[in-house]
């Protein structure tokens, strides 16, 4: 067979999923700062990109899963104040570290770094989108670069679910919170974990899917067992297509031992001033006497 007209395309798919963290009874909560951090290291960056690309005027494509629990702390107003408070913390902190390195010019253009990153964070989380980062999202998406696709409701992990009225609800949690924060129902799921089991196929088309994402092994030990592999989506018998993971594309972002994540040049994240620097100083910009991450 001649394959030389056979053109292929690259699907791009990212997925933001946090747990649910909310803590009203507690001024401060040590578990909220994992939103804080990913708010800050992913998903304004992944906006801020997105915004450029447009501004370029670059015709790019790129697939997205946020999942019904980070939607809701993404739109819910006292964690957006909270964020607030906490970016307002790190700035103070990184014009504190501007100062303290000026004699040490390999730490203090990384202390300007972090200064430059944590502007930019409140000029795109204030004044570009209102506090709600959903707002950014659902743009992209109403322009056609960006297709944002749902998760089981609470992350489940539909595998390990044996009462189908457990996954109906899962799904119908998805529909509903994607189609109240993004205008219309989704296309799309990344099922939690990629967990697949025979017959989930019949749920997601009750609820309007059309496709989902699926671990390497659940379309390499299909049966039939596809051609393509995970290089060609899989029609399962209810008309809704399966998406396989690429290992090896995803060992290069994920995995700690190669890929950049491994790669001596890559940034530490664990190394950290909260850690480095003298308790005195660090101290309001952590949780009291435990030291953590600081954000720089």
């Amino acid at each position: 067979m001649d394959k030389s007209n056979f053109k292929g395309y690259l699907a791009l798919v990212l997925h933001a999923h946090l747990p649910y963290v909310r803590h009203p009874e507690y001024p401060r909560f040590m578990e909220e700062d994992w939103l804080f951090e990913a708010i800050t290291e992913t998903y304004i960056p992944l906006i801020d990109i997105y915004d450029r690309l447009l501004s370029e005027g670059a015709d790019f494509r790129i697939t997205m899963s946020v999942t019904p629990p980070l939607m809701c702390m993404l739109s819910d107003p006292l964690l957006q104040d909270r964020y607030l408070e906490y970016l307002f913390r790190l700035i103070e902190l990184a014009e504190k570290e501007v100062v303290r390195t000026q004699f040490e010019p390999q730490f203090n253009a990384l202390a300007h770094m972090y200064l430059r990153k944590f502007r930019l964070c409140h000029e795109i989380f204030v004044a570009r989108y209102g506090r709600n980062l959903l707002n950014a999202f659902k743009k992209f998406q109403d322009l056609g670069k960006l297709e944002v696709v749902t998760c089981t409701g609470t992350h489940g992990f539909f595998p390990l679910m044996l009462n189908q009225k457990a996954k109906d609800a899962q799904l119908a949690v998805a529909v509903q919170t994607y189609e109240k924060h993004m205008g219309r129902k989704p296309r799309g799921i990344w099922l939690a974990e990629c967990g697949y089991q025979p017959g989930d196929e019949e749920l997601l088309k009750k609820h309007g899917i059309r496709h989902f994402f699926v671990d390497t092994h659940g379309i390499l030990y299909g049966s039939p067992r596809p051609k393509c592999g995970v290089f060609a989506p899989v029609y399962t018998p209810s008309g809704v297509a399966a998406f396989g993971r690429d290992s090896e594309s995803s060992k290069s972002v994920w995995s700690a031992e190669e890929g950049y994540p491994g790669d001596y040049n890559y940034r530490e994240f664990y190394r950290d001033v909260g850690w480095d620097l003298e308790m005195d100083y660090v101290r309001p910009y952590i949780h009291g006497d435990i030291r953590g991450n600081t954000g720089i």
